[in-house]
Order: structure tokens, then sequence, then C-alpha cells
């Protein structure tokens, strides 16, 4: 059989990349992101002659990129980001000159840019940020007629950006913040439309919209004869300067209040790429109604685009006029610095400053999910966007939940210190373009104490909590402790609310019935009855506009009895006794019996 392709995204599947793939020779894409592989790039990858693209963003590889792969003279796209690589940046890259992306940020690769790198005149997309590179940047990018977008950020490069940058006619983003560079800009940027230059030593010049302080205009024999006199002077107005800096510093200090609670760059203390209150306001077109996405308890959600990533951002303004605000920006922050996981939604900084008007400014960044949230899809709440007409089979509620689940086993058991996240619901979880679920919202999350424990026994105070009525477990409205099984509760409400797509705060419920209830009481006979319509419609009619006919009795047998299943799982999460609610570990193994019956 010729393999022309190997795909496989966003999936929990953690494996390597054995040697055997170098026996498809057919192979002319291999795109395996996000599905936490690790080990090393087998050497062997150097047999497929015929690969186009090779994409392995987003996993856990390590090691060096294997030099075999010069002979994969084919390659036309190279995207390695997100892992864990190590060593230099290959220079015989140079040689591959069919190349037209080539993304090695956010890895361990260190020493100089490859100059070699020139030669690949069909380069469109060079992403190198985040890394350990040092050095002058190498002139030779400047032979790079096709570049368009240029990633160079937070690496430790030194030196004036070169006279060849010049020529980079086609440039649009150019990223070069966070290194130690000394740079008159001049003219260069003129035709960029992104540009960020930011956390540099002594930039000068440019195109006025840059806000910097025009360049000395001076000979290259004047530079090399500067008198003792203009040195004094020089040094006498950095010290004016340095004095008036300091006193203004001091001043505002002395006017803002102590706080107890001090917030330090929290983006810098986790590793993220640091932003200012004015680069989120040109993100979010001013943070305008045409970029509003949602609102939560603590702040508002737009919809924005940074220099720094790729993709679209969304980013979460926090309301500080509302109590427990402040708190719960602290809580989110230092609980998703700590925890990265596909099912989670991944934070890309966060952001404490103050706005034009001089007012406390907190904001989160998030990855955005196109597809929005799961609540807005059950309840039909969307009004515009692609994912308005996207009407979740059973198939893929079951996927969500699947997700859903990760995330929290992850959470409870394997991200350290266990994680309670105290506000699971629909709401808090979003979808991607690929309708894969991430767990957000960490507001409310607390660390339980004696974590060590799988038991209720690691448990954290609650007196703080409020959570989201219809969702809160019995035992937290009773000033009870936050524990893992709390988590289970609120994720039952969730499963039965995929199921029927009625709110647990529904009209219908009240005088002893309940979601949960309600539910129970159908497994046996009545469960078609309460189920959402849109899960009767066969999934075959769903994803390909027609209906099944042989065997449709059969098959709808089947889709009963695992509607049934899925509701007593929802049942047995929600249990009212702590200690009778089903466990993480025992929902993914229910559920993936769920899938296989439906997929077989």
């Amino acid at each position: 059989m010729r393999v022309s392709a190997l795909k496989l995204q966003d999936q929990h599947w953690g494996g390597t990349l054995a040697p055997f793939l170098g026996n498809l020779t057919f192979l002319m894409e291999i795109n395996l992101t996000n599905i936490n592989l690790h080990g090393e790039i087998p050497r062997e990858i150097g047999h497929l002659k015929r690969l186009r693209i090779f994409n392995l963003r987003h996993n856990n590889l390590h090691g060096q990129i294997p030099v075999e792969m010069i002979n994969c003279s084919s390659l036309e796209v190279i995207l390695l980001s997100y892992n864990n690589l190590t060593g230099k940046a290959p220079s015989w890259f140079g040689s591959m000159i069919k190349i037209t992306k080539l993304g090695l940020a956010v890895n361990g690769f260190v020493g100089d840019i490859p100059p070699s790198l020139g030669n690949l005149s069909s380069l469109q997309v060079l992403s190198l940020a985040y890394n350990y590179l040092e050095g002058t940047i190498s002139q030779a990018l400047g032979r790079l007629s096709n570049l368009t977008f240029l990633y160079l950020g937070a690496n430790n490069f030194s030196g004036h950006v070169p006279p060849s940058f010049y020529n980079l006619s086609s440039i649009e983003v150019l990223s070069l913040s966070e290194n130690q560079l000394v740079v008159p800009v001049g003219g260069l940027f003129k035709n960029i439309t992104a540009i960020s230059l930011t956390r540099n030593k002594d930039l000068c010049g440019g195109v006025p919209q840059l806000n910097l302080p025009p360049c000395p205009a001076m000979s290259k024999q004047k530079k090399h004869k500067r008198s003792i006199k203009k040195r004094v002077i020089l040094s006498i107005t950095f010290g004016e300067v340095l004095i008036t800096s300091v006193t203004f510093i001091s001043i505002y200090l002395l006017k803002k209040k102590a706080k107890k609670l001090s917030i330090k760059s929290l983006a810098l203390q986790y590793g993220y790429v640091k932003v200012s209150y004015g680069e989120l306001h040109h993100a979010t077109n001013g943070f305008s109604l045409s970029n509003l996405v949602g609102t939560g308890n603590f702040g508002t959600v737009y919809k924005g685009t940074l220099v720094h990533f790729e993709r679209p951002i969304a980013v979460k303004v926090l309301n500080l006029q509302t109590h427990g605000a402040l708190k719960s920006f602290l809580a989110e922050c230092r609980a998703l610095g700590k925890i990265k996981h596909r099912n989670l939604v991944s934070i890309l900084t966060c952001c404490s400053s103050v706005d034009y008007k001089g007012n406390d400014f907190k904001a989160i960044v998030f990855e955005f999910m196109p597809n929005g949230s799961l609540e807005s899809l059950l309840h039909n709440t969307i009004e515009d966007g692609e994912s308005a007409n996207l009407s979740l089979n059973f198939v893929q509620r079951v996927n969500i939940a699947l997700d859903v689940a990760f995330a929290l086993d992850y959470l409870h058991n394997d991200s350290g210190e266990a994680i309670v996240h105290c506000d699971v619901k629909p709401s808090n979880v979003l979808l991607d373009d690929e309708v894969v679920a991430h767990l957000g919202d960490f507001g409310l999350a607390r660390l339980i104490h004696g974590a060590a424990s799988h038991s209720s026994s690691g448990q954290a105070s609650s007196s703080t909590i409020k959570g989201t009525i219809g969702y809160i477990p019995p035992e937290y409205g009773g000033g009870g402790s936050v524990s893992r099984e709390g988590d289970m509760y609120s994720y039952g409400v969730l499963l039965l609310e995929m199921l029927t797509a009625k709110k647990p705060t529904d009209s219908i419920f009240g005088e002893g019935l309940n979601l949960r209830n309600f539910c129970n009481m159908a497994t046996t006979e009545g469960i078609i009855e309460i189920v959402d319509s849109r899960l009767l419609i066969p999934i075959d009619e769903q994803d390909q506009g027609r209906r099944v006919i042989t065997r449709q009795q059969n098959m709808e047998d089947i889709v009963r009895e695992c509607l049934v299943s899925f509701a007593r799982i929802g049942i047995a999460c929600s249990e009212e006794s702590a200690s009778q609610r089903m466990g993480i570990k025992n929902v993914i193994m229910e559920l993936h019996a769920i899938k296989q019956k439906l997929l077989s």
C-alpha cells in the first residue's frame, strides 16, 4: 500500500516516531501536531525523498534534528515549533532550496543564525523566536527576497539590524522583541504592517508611528572622533535623565497605595511573552464592540491579533471593580502558568499594567477558539460566525466529554500539585476549529493540600468559593471543602446537559425535580423522549447528507443503548454523596466504550 500522507492532530496519543516511518517512502506529508509525541526524530526520516510537508508542532520531541533530513530534497514546509529540540540550528537547511516555511520557535536551539539560511530563496516564513540564539543577526537573511514573516524575538541577539535588511522588500511582519539590540532602524520599516521591537536597547529612528527618538546624524569620521566635551555633555544629560526618571518613579510609587498582594510580571515569571496595554489595545481595535466575543463573572473577552502569535487571540480584560476579580486574575495566571495539556485552554501571557488614563489594567491572553463555547452550541446562542451552523452529533459530544475528562484527569492526578477547577460548566468548555474541547476559566481554581493522596482527604477550604448555581456540588453549599469529587459533580451535570440540551436551572425543574432526577427516571424506557432531538439524526446523515438504510434498526438500538450509558455516567458522577461519585478514570473508560460502540 502506497501511503502518501500521515495525519493525526490534537489526540491524546503520546507515542514516539518509530524508525519504521522511513519505510513509507511514498509519503509526501507528515502532519502529527499536538499528539504528545516524545523521543527523538528518527534518522530514517532521511529516506523520505518525496516528503514535502513535515509538521510536528506542539509535541515533546527532544534531541537534535537529524542531519539525514538533508536527503529530503523535496521538503517545502518544516514546522517543528513548540518542542524541546536542542543543539544548533542546522546549517545544512541552507541546501534545501525548496523550503518556503521554516518554523523552529519555542525550542532550545543555541548558537547563531546559520548564514546558509540566506540561500533559501523561496523562503516566505522564518520563525526562530523563543530560543537561546545569540550573536549578531546574520547579514545573509537580507538575501531572502521572498520573506514575508520573520520572527526572531526572545533570543539573545545583539548588535545592529543588518543593513542588508533594507533589501527585504516583501517583509510584512517582523518581530525583534526581547533581544539586546542597539538598532538605528532608519526607514527600514515603512512598508511593514506589523512590527515588534519592544524590550531592546537604545532603539532610535524609523517611521514616526514607532515614536522612537531620531538617530544622531553624524558621519563615520565623527563617530570615531567624538570629542571629550561631547562625552561629558552626554554623561551629564544621561545623569539628568536618570535622576528625573528615578524621581518620577519614586513619586509614582508613593502615590500608589501599598498592596499586600504584590503582582510581579507573571508573564516573565512563567516564561511567556510580555505584552503591554498598548499592544492589546491595538490588537483588539481599542477593545471595540466588534471584537467582543463574551462576558464572564470577572471580565470581558475580546478577539484580536498579536504579532507574537500566528493565530488569533482572546483577551480577557478583568473588571477590577468586581469583588474578587484581582484574586481571580492571580489564581488563573498562577494555575495556568504551571500546567499544560492539550485539553486546557492555553494561556499565552498575562498583562499587568495601566491604561491610557492611568488606571490599573489586568488581562489574560488565551488562544482564540473559533467554535466558541459548548454552551453556545448546545443552546443555539450563536448569531453569526462559522460555528453558527455547527450542530454537534452524538459522536462529537462523546469526544467533547472525553476531552473534558482528560483535562480533569490531568488537573486532579497528573499536574504535580492537584488542582480543583471549581467551575466546570459548558460555558467554560471552548471548542477549537477541529471541535476539540478545551477547559478554561481557572479564576476559581484551588490547589489541593495533601495532593499526594488521591482520596478526598486532600482538600482546600471552599469558604470563598461561589461557583455557578446548578453546577455547585451540595457539600460546597454547606460550607464543605473543595475536592476532586466536587469537580466530578459539576462534570456529571455537564454530561446531562450535553445529553438533554437543558440547563440545570431550566424552568421545568423545581419541587424536588432536578436535571439528574429527570434523566434518572428516563434511563430505562424513556431516554429518547428526553434527549436533545439533534442527537436522533443518524450520524451518517449529519456527516454525509444521506440516511443509512441497511441495518438501520440495529443502529438505532446501538444509539439508544449508548444514550442510556452516557446518561448513567452523568448520573453516577452527580450523586448526592461525594464518596459515591464515579471517578474520572472510570469515566474515561466508560466513554471510550461508548465511542467504540458507536463507531463500530
